[in-house]
């Protein structure tokens, strides 16, 4: 990671399972190659990247990562293209196990969706 972590954050990010840690690489990898300004901050419990007033949170849980704030008109047809990865409330899960169905470049296409060019 660059620049300083804040403590919560890297106490969040030293806590998540070996087997969830590359789809969180991965995923923190293409934010910071959009936004190389990204912050990682901790709202609710959880992190989030920061662009603006932009922000997308990041969970990580059992099954791999959830990402909270994704709708139809900001996810660039994620949704559309996995619609039984959405809770239909915003949230969008990530399963470590599917992660090889997730191209880079649809994840960083997402990932600009949400937290702009």
């Amino acid at each position: 990671m660059s620049a300083a972590v804040p403590p919560d954050v890297q106490a969040y990010l030293d806590g998540i399972a070996p087997e969830h840690r590359p789809m969180w690489d991965r995923v923190e990898g293409l934010v910071r190659s959009i936004h190389p300004e990204v912050e990682l901050r901790i709202t609710y419990d959880m992190p989030t990247f920061v662009v603006g007033d932009r922000r997308l949170p990041v969970g990580v849980w059992k099954h791999g990562l959830s990402l909270y704030g994704l709708h139809g008109s900001n996810d660039a047809g994620f949704i559309a293209r996995h619609p039984d990865l959405s809770s239909g409330r915003g949230t969008v899960k990530l399963p470590t196990a599917r992660a090889d169905e997730f191209t880079d470049d649809e994840l960083r296409e997402t990932l600009t969706a949400v937290l702009g060019p």
